[in-house]
């Protein structure tokens, strides 16, 4: 029986329409495909602490959870992933790749030029087709 893993994935738009995009390292599964930076749930944990602890920890900055944007379970070969994405809003700080290849802002129109992690394109998909 596969494990299942409950993780949450930040996005981050700034004051310019761009979204916050993530490239996975070599070190990483699934490396050099895009992604929403977040990651596991900790048991006890809502959405927003997970995402609010991620991200400072993965990107040294603070943002501040705001709503639920979608829920997606993808089957890779060896886990399930069920990844929750979350809108966010950037308090303090500039996000800063340290686990992460790199970041860049991307304008939602453009998200689909990148090469995404699978559980991530169901987000991707609504965020481009969703008005701000």
């Amino acid at each position: 029986m596969k494990k299942t893993i409950k993780v949450v994935g930040a996005i981050i738009e700034n004051s310019n329409s761009e979204i916050l995009c993530a490239l996975r390292s070599p070190k990483m599964s699934m490396p050099n495909l895009w992604e929403f930076p977040g990651g596991k749930i900790e048991k006890g944990e809502s959405n927003g602490q997970a995402i609010e602890r991620e991200i400072r920890e993965e990107l040294s900055c603070k943002v501040k959870y705001i709503e639920d944007f979608n829920d997606n379970t993808h089957e890779y070969d060896n886990v399930i992933v069920n990844l929750i994405t979350v809108k966010c809003k950037l308090i303090e700080g500039i996000p800063t790749a340290s686990e992460h290849s790199k970041l860049i802002w991307l304008k939602r129109e453009n998200l689909d030029s990148l090469k995404w992690a699978p559980a991530d394109i169901p987000a991707v998909e609504e965020l481009k087709n969703a008005e701000c």
